[in-house]
């Protein structure tokens, strides 16, 4: 039974479900998803980890070798470790971002839940995140789970996205709107 939902039709779709099923499989999707956790944080902290990842200037042995350090370093699991070491190994380390989004809405939907994108100007704390995540609950009468995105060029406020639905309350968009009000 396929429950992508249809998340494997890109590269990093495709790239996500391999190592979904191969955790699955294994019975690793805890360890795995932790481990992508924190490259995911690394990613976001670190401009030397991103640099690796996207510059086409690292050649395809040096990012073998960096990304095998880097897994060694962050303690990652063994399965997470050698599929950034086959995606060093295939140039796709510019994938890693989307392929961690893909891969955490596989296993939310493999755990019951629904994933929402969740766009904040500022990092929420643990206490707003459970508040988001009752609240959504609440709305959507099942789990979710939160895929948190920071990004300071919405000023405030909370962008939404769960599937094909999207909530804007982002200061941005509300001063945009009113901007087109005031030209009438």
């Amino acid at each position: 039974m396929d429950g992508s939902g249809g998340i494997a039709t890109g590269l990093a779709g495709r790239y996500a479900t391999a190592l979904f099923e191969l955790a699955r499989d294994n019975k690793m999707l805890e360890a795995v998803g932790a481990s992508l956790a924190s490259l995911r944080r690394g990613l976001a902290e670190s401009p030397e980890l991103r640099e690796l990842t996207t510059s086409p200037l690292v050649t395809r042995e040096q990012a073998v070798g960096a990304i095998g350090a880097t897994s060694q370093a962050m303690r990652l699991d063994p399965l997470t470790a050698n599929f950034l070491g086959v995606l060093a190994q295939n140039r796709r380390l510019g994938q890693l971002g989307p392929v961690i989004r893909a891969f955490n809405m596989l296993a939310a939907n493999h755990r019951g839940e629904t994933t929402a994108e969740v766009t904040s100007a500022h990092p929420l704390d643990d206490g707003q995140v459970q508040a988001l995540r009752q609240n959504l609950r609440s709305r959507l009468g099942r789990d979710v789970a939160v895929d948190l995105t920071v990004d300071p060029a919405i000023l405030g406020g909370l962008v939404v996205k769960i599937g094909s639905q999207m909530i804007d309350g982002s200061i941005r968009t509300k001063l945009n709107n009113l901007a087109i009000a005031m030209k009438g």
